[in-house]
């Protein structure tokens, strides 16, 4: 049986309505402008209770934007990154100590060849010019 990606087609009667979609990403533009608006409004209120209702509102509108397609899309392929990143062998200390040193050189030594390469060329337009 081959594997199933979790990007495969719904059937259409799994299919969200296109409309309610656009209403729900509406309600979460509608939640964000309140969180911006109450903020600014609530400005004399304590720093606390702003960040408080700002977490509540941020919540709330991943919740919304969760119940899309495209929010449970998003979702999906975090998952899978998440995934990924476990997969990665990364670099041990040596190895990234090593890299870093041999960068570093190279950086120096191009350095050292532009500013030689700047000072002759200088000395030779001043020759010229006078």
């Amino acid at each position: 049986m081959p594997r199933q990606t979790t990007r495969e087609i719904r059937p259409e009667a799994d299919q969200p309505h296109p409309i309610l979609d656009r209403l729900k990403w509406l309600a979460v533009a509608a939640i964000v402008g309140a969180g911006v608006f109450g903020n600014w409004y609530f400005g004399e209120q304590a720093l606390l209770n702003r960040v408080l209702a700002l977490v509540a509102l941020a919540v709330l509108a991943g919740f919304v934007v969760l119940q899309t397609e495209r929010g449970r899309a998003m979702w999906d392929l975090a998952k899978e990154a998440r995934t990924e990143i476990r997969r990665v062998v990364w670099p041990t200390r040596q190895e990234t100590t090593q890299t870093t040193f041999m960068v570093v050189l190279l950086v120096l030594l191009f350095a050292l060849v532009l500013w030689g390469l700047d000072s002759f060329l200088s000395w030779l337009v001043s020759s010229v010019i006078g």
